[in-house]
């Protein structure tokens, strides 16, 4: 049997979380196209049956996985940020968990996804940026209004500004893994990286 069968709705239903988990773990562990049905199927512990029962190709499985692990890395960021901390504290913490996502493995795929099938799938790319991106964006725009209040930072634009930090957080490593220069980035590239970031932005906005 190929990855891709007659296409239909998703479908919800008792073992619809269990593959999500399942397809997670493989997608995760070898990306979009090492990530075979047979594997995902064996992991979620459902036959290729069921899985197609619900989700008609893995295409459309890894669309739901990325869509919520987007949503889980927004809310985890969200929940664990203290918006009334100092902005060096609160931009590094969104900068970290922003950066170590869009490289990670899950990430990167999602990216390529969304490039890849930006024709035949228009809707795909801003599913994803609604559901992760657009979550965070509205956060810091929500965010930079209260810092400004608090006479903390002084930005004219909350939208603009927020989607340059956005940018400034993807200098360097984002760039050089998308076209392959390197395979991986540690903890201390980010830092690196995500430090400078903040200490630009606040040269910029801070009081």
């Amino acid at each position: 049997m190929t990855d891709t069968v007659a296409k239909g709705p998703i479908q919800r239903g008792r073992k619809y979380e269990q593959l999500l988990v399942g397809a997670r773990e493989v997608f995760m562990a070898d990306g979009f196209e090492g990530a075979s049905v047979d594997e995902i199927a064996r992991t979620a512990g459902v036959s290729k049956a069921t899985m197609y029962k619900y989700f008609p190709d893995k295409r459309m499985l890894f669309s739901e996985v990325a869509q919520n692990e987007c949503q889980r890395q927004a809310s985890s960021a969200l929940a664990r940020i203290d918006r009334s901390a100092p902005p060096r504290e609160v931009l590094g913490e969104v900068g970290r968990t922003f950066l170590s996502f869009i490289t990670s493995k899950l990430g990167e795929q999602i990216f390529r996804i969304c490039v890849a099938e930006a024709d035949r799938f228009p809707d795909l790319g801003r599913r994803f940026y609604e559901t992760g991106p657009a979550v965070m964006r509205d956060e810091m725009v929500a965010y930079f209004g209260e810092a400004c209040a608090r006479g903390e930072l002084v930005v004219g634009d909350y939208e603009l500004a927020a989607d340059q930090f956005g940018e400034l957080c993807k200098a360097d490593l984002w760039t050089r893994l998308i076209f392959g220069v390197i395979k991986d980035v540690t903890v201390q590239d980010i830092d690196r990286v995500i430090n400078s970031a903040v200490e630009t932005f606040l040269a910029r906005y801070g009081t």
